[in-house]
């Protein structure tokens, strides 16, 4: 089977009616990443972080994968499909999906405070303030953090390398380490990118622009590929 590589940003999140992390004004949901996205924030005053991710996550359980969603989950039908998200929500999973790697965590599992290999699933949209991990350790939000490490870059990363198909859908390329992926896509491999406003993509070989939202882009595309 053909191997399709699939990294995915806040824009296809975003029509299912969550908000992208970081809109143009520099807020996610009227705060700002310095009071609800970084471990100083946590340290200054973990029950606002605690609150705001609480309310994420209870936005993510009543949201629903859209049209672009399913499509990308139907892929697998006919090819090996890999999908590296950005995002931090399930959606790609409730469609189908099977094989998704979430570069930035995923906000429907909690995490130790002082070792994030510690990872836990949450009962309901809560995590309280009294809960801890098998250390003692306060639990959060399982989300990469600004001024944290990215764990999963080099495993994909190494992902990228093996596309023989990559898609890119819903990402501006502006959020680094995530951005350089597409560096590590073989310049001849054919590289779609599906955006309202496509990002400048410095590669040589085959690039196909899609310049529609990913609700539109996401199912043509699919169905041209299982053709």
């Amino acid at each position: 089977m053909k191997k399709i590589v699939i990294l995915t940003g806040a824009g296809i999140s975003a029509e299912s009616g969550l908000k992208t992390f970081r809109d143009s004004d520099g807020l996610w949901e009227n705060y700002s990443l310095e009071d609800v996205a970084t471990p100083e924030a946590w340290v200054r005053n973990p029950k606002l972080v605690q609150e705001f991710y609480n309310m994420r996550r209870k936005d993510v359980l009543n949201a629903k994968p859209n049209e672009a969603h399913y499509a990308l989950a139907k892929l697998e039908e006919k090819f090996d499909v890999t999908i590296i998200t950005q995002n931090i929500d399930d959606l790609h999973e409730r469609a189908g999906s099977t094989n998704v790697v979430h570069l930035h965590g995923i906000i429907t599992r909690s995490q130790s405070s002082i070792n994030p290999n510690l990872t836990y699933p949450i009962n309901g949209w809560e995590i309280g303030m009294d809960e801890v991990c098998e250390l003692g350790s306060p639990l959060r939000a399982h989300v990469v953090w600004f001024g944290e490490d990215v764990p999963m870059i080099a495993e994909a990363a190494n992902i990228c390398a093996t596309a023989e198909i990559f898609i890119l859908v819903g990402s501006s390329l502006a959020v680094y380490p995530a951005a350089g992926l597409v560096n590590y896509v073989p310049h001849h491999v054919t590289k779609y990118i599906i955006d309202p406003n496509i990002p400048s993509v410095n590669q040589r070989g085959p690039v196909v622009k899609i310049e529609e939202r990913a609700t539109k882009g996401v199912p043509n595309l699919v169905a041209d590929l299982l053709l």
